[in-house]
C-alpha cells in the first residue's frame, strides 16, 4: 500500500508513519520539516506548508496514493484542500478528528450516531472538526469521495505534545506533591494508546465497509478519576496525598467566577477577546489538574466513555494495551527519555488552588 500521512513526525502522526513502515508499507509524509523526531528509513518526505494552497496543488498533483491519512487537519479549508486536490484519484482518505465533537449523554457509551454539539458550549476546535466532518460527509454523498473518520479521544503515550497530561501526572508524583482530583473520584473516563490507534488506522486502509462512517478510536476499558491517580502512582511506586475538588468549586473556575489567590485563571479581560476564547483559556487551565474529554460540554461530575464495537467490527481491530499498561509503558518511555528528570512544569497554579481548600 502507497500511503500519504499529513504529518507524520508527531505524535499520532509519528506512530502511525511507524506501524506503516514497519508493516511494509511505501509511506511519504508531508510537513513543514520543523520537527527533528527522527522517522524510518525509507519513509520519503514532502516539505510543504498546508496552509500554502497553491504549493500543496503543485506538490501533490502528481503524486499518486492507495491512501492519505489527514493527521494534521484543523480547519475546514485543510479538508476542503485535500478533497479538491485527491477527488477521482485515491482509493480512500482517512480523517483524524475528536470525540470533543459529541454532545453531552446520560446514556452511555457514546456511540457514532450519537448527536454532535454545535452550540455556544462547543469550543473552537471541536467546531472546527464538526465543519470538517460535514465537508467529508457531503462529498462522500454527493461525490462518492471514499472517506473515512477516526475521532480519538485523549490518546495517551510517547511524545505526546500535550505534555500537560499525562507528563504533567507523572511528574508531579514523583516530585511527591500533592494531587487535585476534580469531584469526588468517581466519575469515569478513558484514554487510547497511541500505538493501538495507529493499528485501528492501519487496518482501516482499503476497506470499503469504512467508506462514508466516523469511527470512535480509542481504548477499550475505563477507569475512575481516582483510579487513574491511583495507577500512576503504582507504576511510579509513590503514595501521593489525594486532594478532592468541590464540583461546585470546579465548575466556578471554569465559568470565571473565582481566581485563584496570586495566579488567575483567565487572561486579563480585554473587550477583543471572545468568551469563548476566555472559556478555552480556562478550560486548559483546568485540565492540567487531569486528563478529562470535554468538560465544557460534558461537565465536571458526569462519566463520559465511548463505544469502539462498531470500530472492532469493520476494521478487524481491538485495542492490546489496557489503561495500567499503557500508563506502565509511558512512564517507562519517560524514564528512559529522561524526561522524568529534565521535564519542568508550573505549579503554581496548583498551589494557589491547594491553600484555597485548605484555607
Amino acid at each position: 500500500m502507497k500511503a500519504l500521512v499529513m504529518g507524520g513526525t508527531q505524535f499520532n502522526g509519528l506512530a502511525l508513519v511507524k506501524e506503516l513502515a514497519k508493516t511494509g508499507h511505501d509511506v511519504t509524509i508531508l510537513n513543514r520539516g520543523q520537527s527533528k523526531n527522527e522517522i524510518p528509513r525509507r519513509v520519503k518526505r514532502i516539505y510543504c506548508d498546508r496552509t500554502d494552497s497553491d504549493k500543496m496543488r503543485q506538490k501533490l498533483s502528481s503524486e499518486e496514493f492507495d491512501v492519505v491519512y489527514d493527521i494534521s487537519a484543523y480547519r475546514p479549508e485543510d479538508v476542503q484542500l485535500m478533497v479538491d486536490i485527491f477527488r477521482g484519484r485515491i482509493a480512500h482518505y482517512i480523517f483524524a478528528s475528536s470525540t470533543v465533537i459529541y454532545a453531552p449523554s446520560r446514556i452511555l457509551p457514546i456511540c457514532e450516531d450519537f448527536p454532535l454539539d454545535r452550540s455556544e458550549a462547543q469550543n473552537e476546535y471541536g467546531m472546527n472538526k464538526i465543519l470538517c466532518e460535514d465537508i467529508l460527509v457531503r462529498e462522500h454523498r454527493e461525490n462518492g469521495f471514499p472517506m473515512s473518520i477516526a475521532a480519538f479521544s485523549m490518546v495517551f503515550g510517547p511524545h505526546n505534545i500535550i505534555p500537560e497530561r499525562e507528563q504533567r501526572m507523572f511528574v508531579r508524583i514523583a516530585k511527591g506533591r500533592p494531587v487535585l482530583i476534580p469531584g469526588d473520584g468517581t466519575t469515569v473516563q478513558q484514554v487510547g494508546h497511541v500505538y493501538d490507534e495507529a493499528r485501528a488506522l492501519r487496518s482501516m486502509a482499503g476497506k470499503p465497509a469504512t467508506f462514508g462512517r466516523r469511527y470512535n478510536l480509542t481504548g477499550a476499558d475505563c477507569y475512575s478519576d481516582e483510579g487513574y491517580v491511583d495507577t500512576f502512582a503504582d507504576v511510579v511506586g509513590a503514595r501521593p496525598e489525594k486532594i478532592f475538588v468541590p464540583h461546585r468549586l470546579m465548575d466556578d473556575l471554569f465559568e470565571g467566577r473565582i481566581d485563584i489567590h496570586g495566579k488567575e485563571i483567565a487572561p486579563t479581560v480585554d473587550i477583543r477577546v471572545s468568551e469563548r476564547s476566555l472559556r478555552d483559556a480556562r478550560l486548559f487551565q483546568l485540565q492540567r489538574l487531569m486528563q478529562r474529554i470535554a468538560p465544557n460540554l460534558h461537565g465536571w461530575r458526569n462519566s463520559v466513555w465511548f463505544s469502539i464495537d462498531q470500530l472492532r467490527k469493520d476494521a478487524d481491530w481491538t485495542p492490546e494495551f489496557t489503561f495500567e499498561a499503557a500508563v506502565e509503558q509511558t512512564w517507562k518511555w519517560m524514564r528512559e527519555s529522561g524526561l522524568d528528570q529534565t521535564r519542568a512544569f508550573d505549579f503554581d497554579f496548583e498551589d494557589d488552588l491547594i491553600a484555597r481548600i485548605r484555607g
